[in-house]
């Protein structure tokens, strides 16, 4: 393995680090969005129980305890709590596009590095393909082993950046179906709040 790493030349060092960059972000983002789907239904059972019982300030107290997206919506309709529906509706619609942002951090990035890996591997390729050139250039037609080095650089770094680009691709669909997912679930609890808070 090392010796695979070594010939596929400088190109190899940045493709390494694109797959520890997209593994780190993997492991973040799953264990952020397992912590905020298992302290979401908690949240919204105390407080729509609070509400129902025209607690706010317990239930505002309670929200400002916690430190996640959904509680910082809660906190916005409950300051607001008296004002029309269509009021309270507008402000949480605004904070909740503004808290979707925190839960899609580093998917971006993620998207990106699935980009850059192939076209990195894809650069080794065709710096693979000079050196052989200019082995053909320099000694005429040359031998399987003077060509060898700079094909096996070639073939190298393509194989290396397709192998971290298609698990990231995966990895990243995956993620961004479980954010979507969570957008959702706390827009439906968000409208919930309003409407009680509306009544």
């Amino acid at each position: 393995m090392t010796q695979l790493f070594i010939k596929g030349g400088v190109l190899m060092y940045p493709i390494f680090l694109c797959s520890i960059l997209a593994l780190a972000i993997f492991c973040e983002r799953f264990f952020a969005y397992l912590r905020m789907g298992r302290n979401l239904q908690p949240l919204v059972r105390e407080v729509e129980s609070l509400v129902t019982h025209k607690r706010i300030d317990e239930a505002l107290a309670v929200c400002e305890r916690e430190a996640s997206p959904l509680a910082r919506i809660y906190t916005t309709a409950l300051q607001a709590s008296g004002k029309s529906r269509e009021h309270l509706k507008v402000l949480v619609e605004e904070v909740g596009s503004r808290e979707a942002a925190p839960v899609e951090k580093y998917l971006g990035l993620m998207a990106t590095i699935a980009t850059i890996a192939p076209l990195l591997g894809l650069l080794g390729t065709v710096l693979g393909m000079i050196k052989a050139f200019n082995v053909i250039a320099l000694a005429g037609v040359g031998t399987p082993a003077t060509l060898g080095g700079g094909i096996s650089e070639a073939l190298i770094t393509t194989a290396t950046g397709l192998v971290v680009a298609i698990p990231t691709i995966l990895l990243h669909r995956y993620l961004t179906s479980r954010a979507d997912a969570l957008v959702l679930e706390m827009e439906e609890h968000s409208l919930h709040l309003v409407n009680l808070l509306g009544e």
